[in-house]
């Protein structure tokens, strides 16, 4: 049996996967998706309700909710995927490199990983971010070099057993560069892990952003964003209350979803976890 077809037989991973192709749709599909342009201002419907109209209601500037949730799945999924892609462009390799060389390079390595790890990765982002200029790129740019810590310990790990498997000895004693060995042999064999490890990154970073945009030093307006929606529905969660649960629900079934599918995927492809099973 492939890896597609045990994923499919799981039903932790297919009801991951459908919540993250939905998602995917609606990011992709926005313009054609969205009832009403997020940005258009409406004086005449400011703060009300679900209706036909407006079927998440409308905020206090008479934006329609639903709109705005449906291009703040773009700035969500943008956002988790650059940052996590940011992280495992630092950590892949370092990881490698650490555990292939071992010796002074590992202990240099992991030393550096644990001072990072000393840090609370929140309130270093928050510091970073109101040093810089407020821009979700800033934004991705800094969740990302703050996060690469566990990929490149997962990596690490894996190096270390793959390092004295008989095809990289074979490869070391043909004479190939160390570079080489990591790149072409060491890696695609350690990926498998470091695709579940970017999965479940997403939705971290999903929540991060969130949070930030929460506090009012995230995604800046007018751009929409599920955390700066939820910033809005604060003042006023006494009257619209709308403005709180939609996106408070959509934050949640994203990151469930992709929590879903990265563990679903982990024990499809983690040999391990089917043998105990």
């Amino acid at each position: 049996m492939n890896g597609w077809q045990r994923a499919l037989k799981n039903r932790v991973t297919v009801v991951g996967g459908v919540v993250v192709a939905i998602l995917f749709a609606v990011a992709v599909f926005a313009p054609w998706l969205a009832p009403f342009d997020p940005s258009d201002i409406d004086a005449s419907t400011i703060l009300v309700g679900p209706s036909a109209e407006h079927w998440l209601g409308t905020d206090s500037l008479g934006r329609d909710v639903l709109s705005r949730m449906i291009f703040g799945a773009r700035v969500s999924l943008l956002v988790g995927f650059v940052s996590v892609g940011i992280a495992c462009a630092i950590g892949v390799p370092l990881g490698a490199v650490a555990g292939y060389f071992g010796g002074v390079v590992d202990t240099v390595v992991m030393r550096f990983v644990d001072l990072m790890l000393c840090f609370p990765s929140f309130f270093l982002i928050l510091a970073v971010i109101a040093v810089l200029e407020q821009s979700i790129w800033n934004i991705m740019i800094v969740i990302g070099a703050t996060s690469w810590m566990g990929v490149c310990r997962l990596v690490r790990a894996e190096f270390l057993s793959l390092r004295e498997r008989e095809f990289m000895v074979a490869a070391r004693g043909l004479g190939q560069s160390p570079a080489k060995i990591i790149f072409r042999h060491g890696l695609p064999n350690a990926m498998a892990p470091v695709f579940v490890a970017f999965i479940l990154g997403v939705a971290s970073a999903i929540l991060t952003e969130s949070g930030l945009s929460f506090l009012g030093i995230g995604v800046p307006p007018p751009d929409p964003s599920w955390g700066n929606i939820l910033t809005e529905g604060k003042a006023t969660i006494e009257v619209a209350w709308w403005m709180s649960v939609y996106p408070g629900m959509a934050i949640l079934v994203t990151v469930l979803g992709y929590n879903l599918l990265g563990e679903g995927l982990r024990d499809t492809l983690d040999p391990r976890l089917r043998q105990e099973r």
